[in-house]
């Protein structure tokens, strides 16, 4: 049965060659391994960070495919805040950057069920799949019809996957996640809904007390050129 814990972590970029260019410039590898989502009409390529401490978690980095129509109703809208303006400006401006998490947990619904008590409603439970050289990767994935990230990003999305998980396919990178932390200004209900599904213990949560910082994401990474820091924050110029 699947422990709750970090899946992978989300990398938005404004195309996927500006995201494998920044892979390559800030964590010192290519990525090669990715497919298309059909139903929103994004690509990606990911690839392994699994460590000791967080044994089956890898990197995505997400694009919209412009040439890729999504199969999702019109109205709607992409997971992860894709169809955002600011975020969308934000990622132009300065580059690809970690916008987001997600967790796997054994039983989706039930993680649902699990926030929805806490008055935290995660989104619709869809079905999505991609093709991949070792067949189909299938999951249940949680998505709003607006297409929100909750809390800016630091509530996790959750997933179930299927029979087949992606890092079951994906070698080793030289790239390992060691830390991920959550600060918000809503850090005891971030620490409850981390608590609720099961994935407290694979984070930090501290407080967000200066006004002037925003909420943000941190996911410290062990590479070949050293630690690297991946950050949703971007400073104010």
């Amino acid at each position: 049965m699947t422990v709750p814990c970090i899946d992978h972590l989300v990398v938005l970029a404004p195309d996927l060659p500006t995201g494998v260019a920044w892979c390559e410039r800030t964590l010192g590898i290519t990525p090669t391994t990715g497919g298309e989502h059909p139903l929103m009409g994004t690509h990606n390529r990911i690839f392994n960070v699994s460590s000791p401490s967080h044994p089956r978690v890898y990197l995505e980095i997400i694009a919209i495919n412009r040439e890729a129509i999504p199969s999702i109703p019109s109205s709607a809208r992409r997971w992860f805040d894709m169809d955002d303006a600011v975020l969308n400006a934000q990622v132009g401006q300065h580059g690809p950057q970690l916008i987001h998490w997600v967790a796997s947990v054994p039983d989706v619904a039930e993680g649902c069920v699990a926030l929805s008590a806490l008055d935290i409603e995660r989104g619709a439970v869809v079905t999505a799949s991609r093709p991949t050289p070792n067949g189909l990767l299938q999951w249940q994935i949680t998505v709003h019809d607006d297409g929100l990230r909750l809390m800016d990003g630091c509530l996790p999305t959750l997933i179930q996957w299927g029979a087949v998980h992606p890092c079951d396919n994906l070698p080793a990178s030289g790239v390992q996640l060691q830390t991920l932390s959550l600060q918000h200004p809503q850090a005891a209900t971030l620490q409850a809904a981390c608590e609720a599904v099961g994935v407290a213990a694979s984070v930090a949560i501290t407080p967000n007390t200066t006004s002037s910082t925003a909420p943000r994401l941190t996911a410290q990474l062990s590479t070949s050129r050293g630690p690297i820091t991946l950050s949703s924050f971007i400073p104010q110029e």
